[in-house]
């Protein structure tokens, strides 16, 4: 693979930082998301707790207060009677309080960094041409899709539609910016195209791919068809291939059987972001 422009460090880098940022504030929403289908987003902590806000960690405030430097500072207010259980009763309140703290979502630190990763390869690929704003804003999204289809094998409409609408919106400007390397009518085309045959898979298999893969293949036709329609086919092909090869590995390892229903979407982002990868990289 060709080495990175030493011009095109500072892009990298700043990518790269955007996507560990944008990836840090991610785990709360995939917690509140993650919820099966026909029931509301969740709005509590495991602990109880209202959950506020829908970007940041995965952790409670109201949990966090209950720390045992907290627990230290009210032994302490209560005098000689609190001190005469000796360091044991202290050691134990501690422990108590600690394990209130409980933290949700998925972990901080391997969102980030699987987000700062695909903003450091989608700058790597397509360098300095305008449509990189688009995949930077983009890129979080999808990390977001993944991880809550990954965990509850639901894609919500809140995310994948806007998704879609989202992509044609901001690559019909990058098109009118000059330097770009794609063509927005087929980017329009692809998504019609793409939605419109996961649109029939659905309609002939319902069990095996669900309604939610079908909007996410809209957003997901867009950005492939920025770059033509091999890089569709390209694509639409990875993500099969992925799905294909996580399943076989399930069932290979006795996790799951040949009829074990599997969260296709985080597949079929790999497959877009793996085509868009290529195509911005040939452009």
């Amino acid at each position: 693979m060709t080495a990175v422009p030493s011009a095109a460090l500072p892009l990298v880098a700043t990518a790269v930082l955007w996507g560990a940022a944008a990836g840090a504030s991610l785990p709360r929403a995939a917690y509140r998301f993650s919820v099966p289908s026909g029931e509301t987003w969740r709005d509590r902590c495991p602990a109880g707790h209202s959950v506020r806000g829908w970007i940041g960690r995965g952790r409670c405030e109201q949990c966090a207060a209950a720390t045992p430097a907290g627990a230290t500072a009210a032994a302490a207010a209560d005098g000689p009677a609190a001190a005469a259980d000796g360091p044991a009763a202290a050691s134990a309140g501690d422990r108590a309080l600690t394990s209130a703290v409980i933290p949700y979502g998925p972990r901080t630190l391997p969102i980030s960094l699987v987000t700062a990763l695909v903003c450091g390869a989608l700058a790597v690929a397509t360098g300095v041409r305008p449509e990189l704003v688009v995949w930077l804003l983009l890129a979080p999204v999808g990390v977001l899709l993944a991880v809550v289809d990954f965990r509850v094998r639901r894609l919500p409409d809140v995310l994948t539609l806007p998704l879609a609408g989202a992509a044609l919106a901001l690559l019909g400007p990058a098109a009118l910016v000059p330097g770009h390397s794609g063509h927005w009518p087929t980017a329009l085309y692809g998504a019609l195209a793409l939605g419109g045959g996961y649109f029939v898979l659905f309609l002939v298999n319902p069990a095996g791919m669900g309604f939610g893969d079908v909007k996410l293949a809209l957003g997901a036709g867009a950005v492939l068809g920025w770059y033509g329609w091999p890089v569709v086919l390209l694509g639409t092909f990875a993500g099969f291939l992925f799905g294909a090869l996580y399943g076989g590995a399930l069932v290979a390892v006795r996790r799951a059987g040949r009829k074990t229903a599997i969260a296709f979407g985080p597949f079929l982002v790999a497959g877009a972001f793996a085509g868009v990868l290529i195509g911005a990289y040939a452009a």
